[in-house]
């Protein structure tokens, strides 16, 4: 049954003063961060690599994955000490531009099918704070170009062993999706993807993979390293002021805790503890550059809810697609035997 327009209208008006509190919320938080630095690659160093914050694609395979297993257990080891973690060149240049491009295609694509009621907008953008001018476009599985960025992150860097050194490879891929942030979105309030619960450990890794150089203007992300832990939270979720009326312990922790700032080069990568604190800023491109980050996340196999709702297609989600299982896979491709899991994924797309 249609809601009456008095109803649909006083929803409307209801989201409306919503997003403005939101909006004003950012603003505020905005000014308490000031303690803020670039998001660096750290100095990995590993026997035969000699080299900071990236990795080699070797001619010889085996090398090259022993260096990746390597790098990744100690990507992981400061993952799970700060809560994010930088890794470049885990695309390449070229690549990211030809999957920036055919996301691009893809949204403008949906956004007509959507208006000409084709298809519901669930069916291709996720649900995403403050919406104008950002979308949460989520991606298929299938097209060549994505299979190519999946093989250079997952079997070619170190991002596929960085979480296997945590999760193992029964991690299972929770979302697949491209966060775009046009010129004149808004500040997000920060926030953590998931809550943290007493006993356990994390629950998601989340990577963010630049499509573009990511300028100060455009947009990053911004992350509060070590808040992924309990006495974080318990002070997050504390808003009432002092005794003395001063700031609430939420407003303190958000003054004090230093910062990361996501400004990262085309074809670098975040990967990040979905219970960290962290948020997008807003895009006040001077030259009108649309931020695209391309990301996936990969759920503790022991978890069956993280606690927040994922943004990928319906039919990715329902195939629980493991970490081993999807570079199994594309180590298939590479040498030249056929892929069948991503072949019948994307069979699966509609």
């Amino acid at each position: 049954m249609t809601a009456p327009m008095s109803a649909r209208l006083a929803t409307k008006g209801a989201i409306n003063e919503q997003e403005k509190l939101i909006v004003q919320r950012g603003e505020l938080e905005e000014s308490l961060v000031s303690n803020v630095s670039p998001l660096k690659a750290p100095v990995i160093k590993v026997r035969g690599t000699g080299k900071a914050g990236g990795f080699g694609k070797s001619s010889s395979g085996s090398s090259s994955s022993n260096n990746n297993k390597a790098e990744g257990k100690e990507y992981a080891k400061l993952l799970q000490k700060e809560g994010v973690v930088r890794i470049d060149n885990v695309l390449a240049a070229d690549t990211a531009d030809q999957v920036r491009k055919y996301l691009y295609d893809l949204r403008k694509e949906s956004e007509i099918d959507v208006a000409n009621g084709k298809i519901q907008p669930i069916q291709r953008f996720a649900d995403v704070l403050l919406k104008q001018n950002r979308c949460d476009l989520t991606v298929p599985m299938g097209d060549e170009v994505i299979t190519r960025a999946l093989d250079e992150t997952l079997r070619l860097s170190p991002i596929g062993s960085t979480i296997s050194s945590v999760f193992g490879d029964d991690a299972i891929l929770h979302e697949f999706s491209c966060l775009m942030s046009d010129p004149g979105s808004q500040r997000q309030v920060i926030h953590p993807d998931t809550p943290y619960i007493e006993g356990k450990g994390p629950v998601l890794y989340t990577c963010f993979i630049a499509l573009q150089d990511v300028t100060l203007d455009m947009g990053p992300t911004i992350w509060l390293p070590r808040t992924h832990c309990k006495e974080a939270h318990e002070e997050f979720k504390d808003t009432s002021l002092g005794s003395d009326g001063g700031e609430s312990k939420k407003d303190a922790l958000i003054r004090t805790q230093p910062a990361v700032l996501g400004t990262l080069t085309k074809g670098s990568c975040a990967i990040y503890d979905s219970r960290v604190l962290h948020c997008g800023t807003a895009n006040r491109s001077v030259n009108g550059t649309s931020r695209a980050l391309f990301y996936f996340s990969f759920k503790n196999p022991e978890v069956l809810y993280p606690g927040n709702p994922p943004s990928i297609r319906e039919e990715l989600a329902a195939a629980k697609v493991s970490l081993g299982d999807l570079i199994e896979d594309l180590q298939l491709l590479s040498k030249g035997k056929g892929s069948q899991l991503i072949a019948r994924l994307g069979s699966l797309m509609r």
